[in-house]
């Protein structure tokens, strides 16, 4: 699905990304762990074509993303706010990325439907634009937005960051089941090692940029995980 070929970023004289060879392939949830400044949202970027590497190439379905808008058409991401247009309510907001997957008024009603305990009775019909929502309730709205064209990608950044405890298991539960109804490969970012650790079938470490570690998860990965941000 996703290859990774030399791919390196540098700021100022320091290296952020610096990854040879990296595959992921079709239905993996992908788990993407690190300090600050590891460069996980910086590698995101990359992949979603907002920023260009000083090197190297970022491949999904063999074509480089670079190059060609096809990739497009089945990724959906959200890293953070400014992927959303504050301005508006989550109603408005909601049927404008509708109508961008031909998806009418009433479509996106329906659609929404299955987020209602996602939501928690905390987004729709508050009467609030979506720029005096809290951060977690910002969260859900670009969520629940990016899984609406119904992508075979989804690159999620920190999405368990400033959710209350309920909705992170509402979260973690939704993606769990769109792994094996939708077979998506998502690919996560978290600070929350037992989160991804939970919801992940393979893990990425990054450091500086670099890969440290890439396993399978099992009973025993988040004490390795701990056990190497305790050293």
């Amino acid at each position: 699905m996703l290859t990774f070929k030399n791919l390196k970023k540098t700021y100022g004289g320091r290296t952020v990304v610096d990854i040879n060879n990296l595959n992921i392939r079709s239905g993996e949830t992908i788990g993407l762990v690190g300090n600050n400044g590891a460069g996980k949202t910086t590698l995101f970027r990359m992949l979603l074509d907002l920023i260009r590497p000083d090197s190297g190439e970022v491949l999904s379905k063999d074509q480089n993303v670079a190059q060609n808008d096809h990739w497009k058409d089945y990724t959906a991401s959200y890293l953070d706010e400014g992927f959303l247009i504050d301005y508006l309510t989550p109603e408005e907001y909601f049927t404008f990325i509708g109508s961008l997957h031909n998806l009418s008024v009433a479509h996106v009603v329906d659609y929404l439907r299955q987020y209602e305990e996602f939501f928690n009775g905390e987004i729709l019909n508050r009467g609030k634009y979506i720029r005096d929502f809290s951060k977690g309730n910002q969260n859900k709205v670009g969520i629940a937005a990016a899984l609406m064209q119904k992508p075979e990608l989804l690159v999620l950044d920190e999405p368990f960051a400033n959710l209350d405890p309920t909705t992170q298991i509402r979260l973690k539960s939704l993606i769990k089941s769109l792994k094996q109804t939708h077979r998506l490969t998502t690919l996560i970012s978290s600070h929350d090692l037992n989160h991804v650790t939970d919801v992940c079938d393979r893990i990425i470490l990054l450091e500086k940029g670099l890969i440290i570690k890439d396993f399978h998860t099992d009973e025993n990965s988040l004490k390795e995980l701990e056990a190497y941000f305790s050293e």
